[in-house]
């Protein structure tokens, strides 16, 4: 089973899933679903996604179906690339068809919004008798497409299978660790969203560097509090999942969270940033979540929760804004911003 190839299926041809199937078709026999027919035969007779990566030529052992049922079957390992909000019902339908005891990597970075519950937790759930773990970190699709160097981490808490799953992923340019914090990597990569909302905020109220370097840190302060309360290591918020994928999200204009804040900063409407958007903001649905999950375990977050009421309507963006800039400030350490 952990030979030097196998079989990898990729379930969700977004921009993330198809990125990854491209890099493990690399090393391995890989085959992504969409549930677009035309995506598909693209992929397959020009290998490109137009809808996600136009511009981006994929690998050419690369190949894509429709047929849900017969990529699962096939697979030595799951990949699962569709979004939080999908993830419960995809995996609840893949159980059936995908063999017994084979490795699941989530690439989703989202909580459950019913739930609270992290994906990889959703996934073993819904899929119980597998080894279950996630490829995370500051992974922007186009420019690991563009041939940038990047790293990553395969969390999962059997050392075995990670340094398989390291094989699977990895290429001369895509280095990939492995971690057995799978708790605090999943939190890292779920939680930054919200951060990188807040920074897209002060980016559309031209505030200045200043104020986005103090909201990036003092969000990092936050998600590795509440991270820690969830489970997680606070060492593993310092690395690649926490603070390497917080500052990526937070700089980069090609990330989509921070996009959505920088558009609510100009005062646009939440609901007319999205319908606009061919890829999912995560943060806009975690968001709520850890607002809740921060009350129930009694961890301050003001920026985050702040975010949380912009993103309800419940106050507009400049608002947000003024009213952290009121909050008292004691010693670094402590929780306000």
């Amino acid at each position: 089973m952990y030979g030097a190839e196998m079989r990898v299926s990729v379930l969700g041809s977004g921009s993330w899933g198809t990125t990854v199937a491209s890099l493990t078709a690399h090393r391995n026999d890989t085959v992504v679903w969409s549930r677009r027919q035309d995506t598909a035969d693209e992929i397959n007779e020009r290998h490109v996604n137009t809808a996600h990566l136009d511009g981006y030529d994929l690998h050419p052992n690369l190949s894509a179906s429709s047929d849900f049922e017969k990529i699962c079957a096939r697979a030595d390992v799951l990949v699962m690339g569709v979004p939080s909000d999908a993830l419960r019902a995809t995996a609840e339908r893949a159980a059936t068809f995908v063999p017994s005891g084979i490795p699941i990597v989530s690439l989703t970075k989202g909580l459950e919004a019913r739930t609270h519950l992290r994906m990889s937790q959703v996934i073993a759930e819904a899929m119980p008798g597998h080894p279950v773990g996630a490829l995370t970190g500051p992974n922007l699709a186009k420019e690991i497409m563009a041939g940038c160097a990047a790293a990553s981490v395969v969390a999962i808490d059997d050392d075995e299978i990670g340094s398989a799953l390291q094989n699977v992923f990895r290429t001369p340019l895509f280095r990939v660790y492995r971690h057995h914090d799978v708790a605090g990597c999943e939190l890292g990569g779920a939680l930054k969203n919200v951060v990188a909302l807040a920074t897209g905020i002060a980016e559309g109220l031209s505030v200045g560097d200043n104020t986005r370097s103090m909201v990036i840190t003092r969000g990092h302060a936050e998600l590795t509090r509440l991270g820690v309360a969830l489970g997680g290591e606070a060492e593993t918020f310092a690395g690649l999942t926490g603070m390497g994928d917080l500052i990526a999200t937070c700089v980069s204009n090609q990330s989509r969270n921070r996009h959505v804040g920088e558009q609510l900063g100009r005062g646009r409407p939440l609901d007319e940033i999205i319908a606009e958007m061919s890829s999912v903001a995560e943060g806009v649905k975690v968001a709520p979540v850890v607002a809740e999950l921060a009350e129930r375990h009694g961890v301050s977050m003001p920026v985050c929760t702040t975010v949380h009421r912009v993103v309800a309507g419940e106050i507009p963006a400049a608002q947000a804004y003024a009213g952290l800039m009121r909050s008292h400030a004691g010693h670094e350490s402590e929780p306000a911003m």
